[in-house]
């Protein structure tokens, strides 16, 4: 017999086995009351604690024996069952053990009027029922059991709920970590990349500084007159003098750029004063003269890449002993850049006639420096001007010469080319075109020159493909500088 409490709720009659109900483990709506199954075999005692629990509002159902039990369980959402033991067919252990396996959520609780030890310790391991109450009850007792098995019921349900909840939103969360993680990632090699391309860019607005730099130092000279390549000689020097003495890259670099430019406030000398030996000068060009580094520094000072290089421009007329100008500085006072642009620009300018009358060969020259060690600058500098004139150059080119009409589009000049008289043509890296080509090719045969151009070894080409030097150009790398 199984039956549904018509004193709660709509439903007065029991459902059909065959209908298509929910199931028990779904559990009732949220407005809907807690439905409450009681399995026992006798009439009397389902009449008993269907009276029980109609003032708790609970919906009741109540079924004859095990298998009614089941049957009603398939087809009605329940919240509690209560089972007697003993009843035929199907004991209380059997039945509560097929709840338990089939609707795990729903609260279990066993009653039974016998003290079988055996048979309560089948029903909590095989059943895992929540509460065991021996007939006659305590209504109390039951219905603290009843109301203890719905509150474990809505915790697990909830639990459930929470559970599932918090699998969704860490599934989400995944998703976002996952999407944020691509996003970070691509955002990455998008800063990488654009860092590459910054850093490639500010490499090469270097590079075209220093070109400039270059090329108006031979406008001076083309000004000043002079040795050919005077300017870019005593800028290789000073530099490779001050590695010698270790004074680092930047001081290297500033020294270099100062050698190019250590005459630039000259450019507005007379043309009588440009080639005039300073021991030939009147006094009123001397006082002109002593005043060029303060016009070199005023040139260089705007911009501020050059104003340690502007500070050398100043200084490299000054002596250790006092002597110098246009401050008269002493000793220490004196940064040891400025004393080997002094020693360097010595070197070379007795040798070109920009000292004396006589031009001196450059041991005459090194014996001068020498002479001025220990009063016109440190031992040391002198001493590293001297091993610097025995190094070997730090960068040997591996290259074969070529004439201007082998010249074909696509090769990089290695060394910078040229004129006569010192004139920047072309940088070293620059890239032939068919136009440049052309070009070189007219000016050699119109101003009548032979220039050597410089090959590098097809081995060096590799290497300055990796390096994205000339990636996309022939296997020859050219390097050009006038033929003597």
């Amino acid at each position: 017999m199984t039956s549904i409490d018509p004193s709660v709720g709509d439903t007065a009659t029991a459902p059909d086995s065959g209908a298509g109900v929910v199931g028990a483990e779904s559990g009732p709506a949220e407005s809907a009351p807690p439905v409450i199954l009681f399995v026992d075999d006798e009439p009397s005692i389902l009449s008993s604690l269907r009276r029980l629990v109609r003032p708790q509002g609970y919906r009741v159902l109540v079924a004859s024996g095990g298998a009614a039990g089941l049957e009603l369980l398939a087809q009605e959402p329940v919240d509690v069952v209560v089972s007697d033991m003993r009843m035929p067919e199907m004991d209380g252990v059997a039945f509560l053990e097929q709840v338990r396996a089939r609707w795990p959520l729903i609260g279990r609780i066993l009653l039974t009027g016998y003290a079988d030890i055996q048979s309560t310790v089948d029903a909590v391991n095989r059943g895992q029922i929540q509460r065991h109450i021996a007939k006659p009850w305590d209504d109390r007792d039951l219905l603290m059991a009843i109301q203890d098995a719905l509150s474990r019921r809505q915790l697990e349900l909830e639990n459930r709920a929470l559970m599932s909840l918090t699998q969704a939103q860490n599934a989400e969360l995944q998703t976002l970590n996952n999407d944020l993680s691509r996003r970070v990632k691509a955002r990455t090699q998008e800063l990488e990349q654009v860092n590459g391309m910054l850093e490639k860019s500010f490499h090469q607005l270097k590079d075209h500084f220093l070109l400039s730099i270059q090329v108006f130092s031979g406008l001076m000279e083309l000004r000043v007159g002079g040795l050919a390549g005077y300017s870019r000689q005593v800028a290789d020097l000073a530099r490779r003098t001050a590695r010698r003495m270790g004074l680092g890259a930047k001081v290297e670099e500033d020294l270099h750029i100062a050698g190019l430019l250590h005459e630039i406030g000259k450019i507005g000398f007379p043309d009588a004063m440009l080639y005039k030996p300073l021991s030939l000068m009147t006094a009123d060009e001397q006082l002109q003269y002593r005043r060029h580094t303060l016009h070199g520094e005023a040139a260089l000072l705007p911009l501020a890449e050059l104003q340690p290089v502007a500070r050398l421009v100043r200084s490299q007329h000054e002596r250790i002993d006092g002597k110098g100008f246009p401050d008269g500085l002493t000793g220490e006072a004196i940064p040891p850049a400025a004393q080997i642009l002094a020693a360097v620009s010595d070197y070379y300018a007795s040798q070109t006639g920009r000292l004396s009358e006589q031009r001196y060969t450059p041991a005459q020259a090194l014996s001068l420096v020498r002479g001025g060690a220990g009063s016109r600058y440190e031992a040391a500098v002198v001493e590293a001007l001297v091993q610097a004139l025995n190094d070997e150059p730090l960068d040997v080119p591996q290259d074969r010469a070529i004439s201007a009409h082998d010249i074909e589009p696509g090769m990089v000049l290695a060394r910078d080319l040229l004129t006569p008289k010192g004139t920047l043509l072309l940088a070293a890296g620059h890239v032939f075109d068919a136009r440049l080509v052309r070009q070189i090719r007219e000016f050699a045969g119109r101003e009548g020159i032979r220039l050597a151009l410089f090959v590098k070894r097809p081995q060096d080409v590799t290497t300055g493909a990796a390096t994205g030097a000339a990636s996309a150009t022939p296997t020859a790398t050219v390097q050009a500088v006038r033929a003597p």
